[in-house]
């Protein structure tokens, strides 16, 4: 009784509030990806999947210049500009 009790309230009491757990998981994991059209309501446009490739991203990226560039420090919120 000492320690059969305790352990079969932890095992059955554990088992609901994994149920707890997993009915929030499902439940907001049903969200449906935002489409195109719905992005343009809000004046975002997305590009096509097929427009965006590995090796275009690359082409962009390999002609910048990284050997020369100026650090430049963003305003602080102390430091307020009038």
């Amino acid at each position: 009784m000492k320690y059969g009790v305790p352990f079969l309230i932890l095992i059955v009491g554990g088992s609901f509030g994994l149920e707890q757990f997993t009915r929030l998981r499902y439940q907001f994991s049903r969200k449906k990806p935002v489409t195109p059209d719905e992005m343009e309501k809000y004046g975002v446009t997305m590009k096509k999947a097929e427009e965006v490739t590995l090796d275009s991203e690359y082409e962009k990226i390999k002609g910048l210049n990284i050997d020369e560039w100026e650090n430049k420090r963003g305003p602080r919120p102390w430091e307020e500009t009038q």
